[in-house]
């Protein structure tokens, strides 16, 4: 047999031999250790933020592996970070004396100029609640957050919730940073339902209220049994998405209304006040078997925005199959135009893309961004960064040090990066 066709034959076997290893197509590519899988064809030459979970740094990585700037904060981030299009810089951070500490607990708020300078922080204090997890800058240069709310036992109960300890609700705060007046409030509190106390407020049928939150639902030990993990906005409908971890679902909310009207039933744009105007992923939450549960639990509700391919959908990370046994999943879902929310209905959005892998896996944290050119950036939270293309295909895998919270995609152009040393 000639040379040549032997040499091919043995190039043949060793690329599909070892389809998750390090690929270099360019011998003056120079790798770092932390990089197991890479295509330089098929990857996108960004950088991605790598966001430590609970920790006190962030990481900016190139494709080859270097941590070309590092962000060092003085208090261990609870759990957010993420660079805004003016090059500051905005995230979650925790208190040094919270008064309960789930997991993903912060506090205080922090915006910092282009210099990596702290700008401004605010500590949220009221009682016992506490700010957590995810954080958003919004375009009326607001900014809004996750709050703990905790509910007294006895006000809970008269609410027909079936616990005998108090409870720990979710609640959407937006600050003015110039202020520092809170200017909107959403409580979850005010959208509530129950059928175990007929003699309790918000006695009803959850299967005929799908607008409204079952407060039975997934009761957990500590209380804390809806923990919201994620929000994301959309500036063209001024709709926020809530993702909740316990009840395995997202939540759509009508952010037009005044705070008067977010407590109702009535008022905003969509005329619903602040009752939820859609969700998606877990039917059973209230009491639908017409839809079919697609999380179990669920981290970063992602919009696709600024002309990314898929934009108008969303990506999220499906933590668990189900028994909570099976792979993680990166999930693309289409929502219906016009949102649909009705009783004994199939109200769940159209999954057009997937991706699942034998060895992505984690039940907390994690989540996926979309890249510019269609590929996918997924945060596996006890393993690190990879990226997968429309037909998905791995192209590319970093291996972080530790635990991370979220990994978000940032072009070399970006006016993001404008103000760093790269």
């Amino acid at each position: 047999m000639p040379y040549n066709i032997i040499i091919t034959i043995l190039l043949v076997f060793i690329s599909f031999g070892c389809e998750n290893e390090p690929i270099e197509t360019d011998p003056e590519v120079v790798l770092t250790d932390n990089i197991k899988v890479y295509t330089s064809e098929k990857i996108h030459n960004n950088l991605s933020l790598l966001v430590n979970n609970g920790g006190s740094t962030s990481i900016l990585v190139d494709k080859k592996g270097n941590t070309v700037h590092e962000w060092n904060f003085e208090t261990k981030l609870g759990n957010d970070f993420e660079l805004l299009e003016d090059g500051r810089s905005i995230g979650m951070f925790k208190r040094s004396d919270p008064v309960f500490s789930f997991g993903g607990f912060g506090g205080v708020v922090k915006i910092f100029d282009t210099t990596g300078k702290e700008e401004w922080s605010y500590d949220y204090t009221n009682g016992n609640d506490i700010g957590h997890h995810d954080v958003e800058l919004l375009p009326n240069g607001n900014v809004l957050f996750l709050v703990w709310e905790e509910i007294d036992v006895v006000e809970a109960q008269a609410a027909g919730v079936n616990f005998d300890s108090n409870i720990y609700i979710e609640k959407l705060v937006e600050v003015n940073p110039t202020t520092n007046q809170i200017e909107w409030v959403w409580r979850s509190w005010d959208h509530i339902v129950q059928d175990y106390d007929t003699n309790a407020l918000n006695f009803g049928s959850i299967a005929n209220q799908p607008q409204r939150i079952n407060i039975n639902y997934n009761l957990k030990p500590d209380g804390d049994f809806m923990h919201a993990n994620g929000i994301d906005y959309d500036a063209t409908k001024n709709l926020i998405y809530i993702s909740v971890n316990f009840f395995s679902e997202v939540w759509v909310i009508d952010h037009s209304t005044t705070t008067n009207e977010a407590s109702s039933t009535l008022g905003g744009n969509y005329n619903k006040g602040g009752d939820l105007l859609y969700r998606f992923g877990n039917p059973s939450a209230y009491n639908n078997a017409s839809g079919t549960r697609t999380f179990y639990n669920n981290h970063f509700p992602n919009l696709l925005e600024n002309g990314v391919p898929g934009e108008g959908n969303m990506l999220i990370f499906g933590n668990y199959g189900p028994n909570q046994s099976a792979e993680s999943t990166v999930y693309e879902m289409m929502f219906p135009d016009p949102f649909l929310l009705l009783p004994n209905t199939n109200n769940e959005p159209t999954i057009v893309w997937s991706f699942i892998d034998d060895e992505l896996h984690n039940g907390k944290i994690s989540g996926a961004d979309r890249l510019a050119n269609g590929n996918t950036l997924i945060c596996e939270g006890d393993f690190g960064m990879w990226e997968v293309t429309p037909e998905k295909e791995i192209v590319w895998k970093y291996e972080n040090i530790g635990s991370s919270w979220r990994a978000y995609g940032y072009d070399i152009e970006s006016s993001a990066l404008q103000f760093l040393p790269l």
